[in-house]
């Protein structure tokens, strides 16, 4: 492993970010002047997963750079990263390292908790340190969720809640940066920096909504109802989770995917206010920018909207990192996810602790070591009947589920997963060995890890009253921002 110059780092978060909604990954039409000036100067890293489609499991997984199975919690939204597990906010604090946070975090949150970071700027935890406690019922029995229509109303132009607060974040970040500008610390800070867009309500400021007309949107990929593929994990997340299901006609999709480019251009302008003033401050020379998203999002494709399932608009993640040491205007196919973020912090501000076995840096792997790695999603949440798992080798994606029938596509022939080729004979011996690199990576049976995982569940359901009680709770359709009070229906 090379040595790397210690640097300060600022790694930026967005949550649901498709890694296809950039223009510097080729997108027909998104706006993302700053994120693809970034990698212009930086490394994009094309093959990146996220641990887990959802945001609670991926933050995480993400914190403390190990994947869900191996930790046997913080499976879902009802199970949040409490500091149990020790994370890289933890180790670079105890090196004597100054790490802060400023905006989501989704981490449990309650008074006691200790997450590892030297100061938490403006928090956003789960709801109640408990979070959606309706994830928790998987069964046939499991409720459909409420924020379908919501989803579909709130699309159009305008400020929501969560616009407003990455104003803030954004403003918070730029005084925090603007406070160390002449300093010289003993030891690399690293600023963590989580925006909440471009996660619905689909309200995108209307100067970044005009941006995206009818005209120029169209409609997404195989949306309409004859050509959407069917496997019976989407007919399980379709039906508990209908976000299309209140949609009437093109006008309403055209408009709910403004506002999700919208949110993605408004993000990109954050970022842009944050990477300017790390230039204003005179911090750009010894400061390494990292950006990532928790999990993408469907956008319309197959009819599906959201996170949750593996297809690469939502378990794909876009990553670039950038600054001293990192080939410039360069792209990696090496798969990567979040859990190595973990190794990528420890190495660019010189901290001595070890990762994790499954974190690797990212400044060594866009200098082309390991590249044959496999990397691994899991899905344990709202809208599944059992567990989904996507391990990743090279361009190679194999979906294995409890007990439906696999997926596998070749993302080099076939970029936008438009053929199956598990229900192609010829695939038989490519799938057996993806099994068995499945299995040595989970150490067990897939359907052994979704059983332990339900167990798990059950026991946080039962602790919080049984199913009566968690309906009787109500549904949320989004956590609120900090200052902003529940809204359960």
């Amino acid at each position: 492993m090379a040595v790397e110059p210690k640097r300060n780092l600022v790694v930026i978060l967005s949550d649901e970010h498709s890694p296809k909604a950039l223009g510097c990954a080729g997108h027909p039409f998104v706006h993302t002047p700053n994120l693809d000036a970034l990698a212009a100067r930086g490394t994009r890293f094309t093959a990146a997963s996220t641990p887990s489609p959802i945001c609670v499991p991926a933050r995480a997984a993400l914190a403390t750079g190990r994947e869900l199975h191996a930790m046997g919690r913080y499976h879902d939204n009802a199970d949040p990263y409490d500091g149990a597990v020790r994370s890289w906010h933890h180790a670079l604090r105890e090196a004597g390292h100054e790490v802060t946070s400023i905006g989501k975090l989704h981490f449990r949150g309650l008074p006691g908790d200790d997450h590892g970071f030297t100061e938490e700027i403006v928090p956003m935890h789960v709801v109640d340190g408990k979070g959606d406690l309706l994830a928790l019922i998987r069964d046939e029995t499991a409720p459909p969720r409420k924020g379908a229509q919501k989803m579909r109303a709130a699309a159009g132009p305008g400020e929501s809640d969560y616009t407003r607060y990455d104003r803030d974040i954004a403003a918070r970040a730029e005084e925090w940066l603007r406070a160390r500008a002449g300093r010289t610390p003993d030891r690399p800070w690293c600023l963590f920096v989580s925006l909440v867009t471009p996660h619905f309500p689909l309200t995108a400021p209307p100067e970044h909504f005009r941006r995206y007309p009818p005209g120029v949107v169209g409609m997404p990929k195989l949306y309409a109802r004859d050509q959407r593929p069917r496997h019976p994990f989407t007919d399980d997340y379709a039906a508990t989770i209908p976000y299309d299901s209140h949609v009437r006609d093109e006008a309403d999709v055209q408009r709910m995917m403004a506002g999700y480019y919208g949110l993605v251009s408004f993000m990109d302008e954050q970022v842009g206010r944050i990477l300017g003033c790390l230039d204003e401050c005179g911090l750009g020379g010894s400061t390494r920018v990292l950006y990532a998203s928790d999990h993408g999002d469907s956008v319309g494709a197959r009819g599906l909207w959201g996170k949750s399932v593996m297809y690469e608009e939502s378990v794909g993640i876009p990553m670039i990192l950038a600054g001293e040491g990192v080939a410039a205007g360069a792209t990696c196919a090496t798969p990567v996810g979040l859990t190595d973020v973990f190794a990528t912090v420890v190495d660019a501000v010189g901290c001595a602790e070890a990762p994790p076995p499954c974190s690797a840096s990212l400044f060594d792997i866009a200098r082309g070591a390991a590249p044959d790695r496999l990397v691994l999603s899991e899905y344990h949440a709202s809208g599944s009947r059992e567990a989904a798992f996507m391990l990743r080798e090279g361009a190679c994606k194999y979906i294995r589920y409890a007990t439906y029938p696999p997926q596998l596509f070749d993302l080099a022939a076939d970029p936008e997963e438009l053929t199956d080729l598990a229900k192609d004979p010829s695939s038989a011996m490519l799938i057996a060995r993806m099994e068995v690199l499945l299995r040595e990576r989970l150490g067990t049976d897939p359907a052994e890890v979704d059983a332990r995982v339900k167990a798990r569940q059950a026991a946080i359901l039962a602790a919080n009253g049984g199913r009566e009680a968690v309906l009787a709770r109500g549904d949320l359709p989004f956590s609120p921002p900090p200052g902003v009070e529940a809204a359960w229906s």
